[in-house]
């Protein structure tokens, strides 16, 4: 008897263990981590294999080996990862994970059929776990709220709440398009941390003065950073593939977020690897896109979509990349 309560008790202490290693929580505005304070140097990622348009994790430990030789301590997806072994690769690498859950995912760990509680349950105390994240910039996509963004709002809203009834341990976030109005923060009392996808040109750093003008809450850029074709010339850039400019425009990008970073949790770079499957035939890389409010991409106006990545779709290191590199390892 005596050693079965031994055993038990050594089980619960590992249990309570893993789950205060594991906890995160917000202090002075910012991201704590195990009492730490944290900081997001990171990376948008949803590697879709050239010639597919759904993403799968055949290359995840390049990936993974290439985010640490640049400094990414974050990723943020834009689905869960309901595959263990997966978040534990990521854990081993020593970054930690964003999970977003979508509004309308036909059930795949969605909002609409409350399967995301689902998600969060199985793996809350998974040690790569950051954040939750609510939907990615709905707020420019009322359409798919029968017209009303409140509904997305009030949807978001009560998901938070769910969430946090049943993890205490992970502040729950959403990634906004810019600047939430007034309605959209005062419905959604329940967000812990604003996520804003943001893209001022080379500097989104002036987003803090008007967000202090209307909240205290933490933020951090969920998006910010430019892709590597001009279609048009711009000052020394020119027209067509042009890595220098990326480069440019995220080494600027970077440095003025870290001239605030007592203000701001972090910045994730859109986006780890070129989306083939965006704009046209999956099996190439087509120049053309559209995304909403893009006209401040640098250094062109235009959100090309397949030629975000700081590596190709074979992995090859873009000039960013070293340009990240040096600036998250410093």
């Amino acid at each position: 008897m005596i050693k079965l309560i031994i055993y038990i008790s050594i089980f619960i202490s590992a249990i309570h263990s893993k789950y205060e290693y594991n906890r995160v929580f917000i202090q002075n505005s910012k991201l704590n981590v195990n009492g730490t304070e944290y900081f997001i140097k990171g990376i948008c990622y949803d590697p879709v294999p050239i010639g597919e348009t759904k993403r799968n994790f055949e290359m995840i430990d390049k990936d993974l080996s290439l985010m640490k030789e640049a400094g990414i301590n974050t990723i943020r997806v834009y689905s869960p990862i309901d595959e263990v072994k997966i978040l534990d690769k990521i854990d081993k690498a020593g970054i930690k994970v964003i999970i977003s859950f979508g509004y309308n995912q036909n059930g795949y760990y969605d909002i609409l059929n409350n399967t995301y509680l689902e998600y969060v349950k199985k793996y809350k105390n998974h040690n790569a776990i950051l954040l939750w994240e609510l939907g990615n910039e709905y707020n420019y996509h009322p359409e798919w709220f029968n017209g009303n963004i409140d509904n997305w709002y009030n949807s978001m809203n009560s998901a938070a709440n769910e969430i946090k009834k049943i993890d205490q341990n992970h502040p729950v976030s959403t990634a906004h398009g810019e600047i939430p109005d007034d309605k959209a923060r005062k419905i959604g009392s329940n967000i812990d941390i604003w996520g804003i996808n943001i893209y001022r040109w080379d500097d989104p750093s002036s987003f803090i003065s008007e967000w202090e003008k209307v909240s205290n809450l933490p933020i951090y850029f969920s998006e910010a950073g430019s892709d590597s074709y001009m279609t048009k010339d711009f000052k020394d850039f020119k027209k067509g593939i042009n890595e220098e400019a990326q480069a440019a425009a995220n080494k600027t990008i970077i440095n003025n977020v870290f001239k605030i970073r007592d203000k701001v949790a972090g910045i994730l770079i859109f986006q780890f690897v070129d989306g083939l499957w965006k704009a046209g035939n999956p099996k190439i890389q087509d120049v053309g896109g559209w995304a909403p409010n893009s006209s401040g991409v640098p250094y062109d106006g235009t959100a090309n979509e397949e030629f975000w990545g700081i590596v190709d779709i074979e992995r090859n290191k873009k000039k960013t990349f070293e340009v990240i590199k040096e600036l998250f390892k410093k």
